[in-house]
């Protein structure tokens, strides 16, 4: 089942340490299949509040999304990005085909 890697960004240090990440993580995706689906596109908050950015990168499943966070290849740009990032991370599995709001009360 999908899942997804979920970041509310709060803020950015925009520098040498992030052009660097943003030009090698994408390498890190592809051996597990992710892709971005939203990336630090400015959000409309219409309910509570949020912070300044939202990424959204998707995988085919869970087991794809942990393997790649915790690959050497992404743990090596990992601090690249931290030290100069103040954001919430989350995964997130999703639901499957044809599912409906209601079938959260069959759990």
């Amino acid at each position: 089942m999908t899942a997804y890697a979920i970041a509310q960004v709060h803020s950015v240090e925009f520098g040498p340490d992030i052009v660097e990440y943003l030009q090698r993580i994408d390498a890190t995706l592809d051996p597990f299949d992710g892709r971005f689906l939203i990336h630090g596109d400015r959000i409309e908050t219409v309910e509570g509040t949020w912070g300044q950015d939202l990424i959204l990168i998707e995988f085919p499943d869970h087991q794809r999304l942990r393997a790649w966070y915790d690959s050497p290849a992404y743990q090596e740009i990992l601090p690249l990005r931290t030290r100069h990032m103040t954001a919430d991370v989350v995964f997130a599995r999703g639901v499957p085909a044809g599912y409906r709001g209601a079938d959260a009360l069959k759990h």
